[in-house]
């Protein structure tokens, strides 16, 4: 079997593709919203409850420590797959969500006043906008806005200006998830420690779809979550510089964060225990780990090309309708293809698309800025995953002309 028929049928190791929707089969285009999951990964948690349920670190029976050996070896997973240093590097969160949260609250408030400015940019998803606007409320400090050009891509001509002694952290999505852009991170990440100024990377939309380094780009934190990159919800990591870590507050407290307790005095756990508050996803981060393995099995570069190829034959696919206008042409894309049907709402394109049994995601994405630039209320975006056929593209094209014949 070649590497390209290998990729081909990988859908088949995803039991819930397997099936019919409206009478149609199931055409998955939506997974820049959640991703599925392959059996292996279902399999690992279902097995964690079945066989070795128990809480992780204190326990000294069996059940315990099988589960505490499943979940950190998960943590090395994690540190290998972005290429952390080390293993303390890396801290598990609910998802990228509460990772950002987690490095505003703990790491950027205590450093913020009136007069200073935290860096975003208008490609952001919500997650990665409103934690820094709620830090810049609680300390009178200001959000700043990379801005964006018709094309989707940052417009960097003002960068220089931006980047000052007065912004504390460069906050910045790896890939756009409402348009697909990827963004020119390595370079910005340059000029923004050239200035002195921290940068986190949202990776949510990035780690499914290509190979990600993080001691490469030099960022100083990058986030992701499990749910798009075939792990289950719940779960995901942040990984921050030790340097950094170690100068950090504890963002919760609670269990496992402590080494001692009195009511005079508590001694916080070490990295990275002292940011994983509480009985943690243990279940789901066996998953991860699980996902992390299946995806370096499928291969990382395989599952970039195949993707890339999709999005390319949709691209010139919807290029050439009539009456479609795709919103979002960078240069550089991954998985994402954002557009419009004229004279129909988002929404009763996803309706219909639904009826065909093609399942794609239509709204603002949580991405509302990107909306109101392009003065939209929505888009229909399809999205892709290595699960994916060319006939999926075939059934997107299908569902577009169902929507116009429909809305002649």
């Amino acid at each position: 079997m070649t590497i390209e028929l290998n990729i081909v049928e990988r859908w088949r190791d995803f039991p819930i593709l397997n099936q019919q929707v409206n009478g149609h089969p199931l055409v998955y285009l939506d997974s820049a919203a959640s991703s599925q999951k392959p059996r292996c990964v279902i399999d690992a948690v279902a097995d964690y409850y079945r066989e070795d349920n128990a809480n992780i670190h204190r326990g000294v029976h069996q059940l315990s420590q099988r589960a505490t050996d499943a979940y950190e070896g998960a943590r090395e997973k994690v540190r290998g797959f972005v290429n952390a240093a080390v293993v303390k590097e890396i801290v598990f969160v609910r998802g990228a969500t509460e990772a950002i949260n987690l490095v505003a609250q703990s790491f950027v408030r205590p450093q913020l006043s009136a007069g200073d400015t935290v860096l975003v940019s208008q490609l952001e998803h919500h997650a990665n906008i409103v934690p820094w606007q709620m830090v810049c409320e609680q300390t009178g400090a200001t959000l700043q806005v990379i801005p964006m050009t018709q094309s989707g891509e940052l417009d960097l001509s003002g960068i220089d200006e931006l980047l000052t002694g007065s912004a504390k952290i460069l906050a910045i999505g790896h890939v756009s998830n409402a348009l697909g852009t990827v963004n020119p991170i390595k370079g910005l990440i340059a000029k923004a420690h050239d200035k002195g100024i921290p940068v986190l990377i949202d990776g949510a939309q990035a780690v499914p779809h290509m190979a990600v380094d993080v001691q490469d780009l030099d960022c100083d934190f990058y986030v992701f979550s499990g749910h798009k990159m075939f792990a289950p919800t719940g779960i995901g990591a942040l990984y921050g510089k030790r340097s950094i870590l170690e100068q950090m507050p504890p963002w919760q407290g609670g269990g496992d964060m402590i080494l001692s307790v009195s009511f005079e005095h508590t001694q916080y756990n070490d990295l990275p225990y002292k940011f994983e508050a509480g009985t943690p996803n243990i279940a789901g981060t066996i998953g991860l780990g699980m996902a992390i393995d299946y995806m370096q099995e499928v291969g990382i570069d395989n599952i970039a090309a195949h993707e890339h190829n999709l999005l390319v034959a949709a691209t010139e696919r919807l290029e050439v309708m009539e009456g479609v206008n795709i919103i979002g042409t960078a240069a550089e894309k991954a998985s994402v293809l954002s557009f419009m049907i004229e004279g129909v709402h988002p929404h009763d394109v996803g309706t219909i698309f639904d009826q065909q049994g093609v399942a794609i995601r239509t709204g603002h994405h949580c991405a509302q800025p990107v909306m109101q630039f392009y003065e939209i209320p929505a888009t229909a975006r399809a999205s892709f995953a290595f699960y994916n056929k060319l006939s999926d593209v075939d059934a997107l094209v299908a569902s577009i002309e169902k929507v116009q014949e429909m809305f002649a």
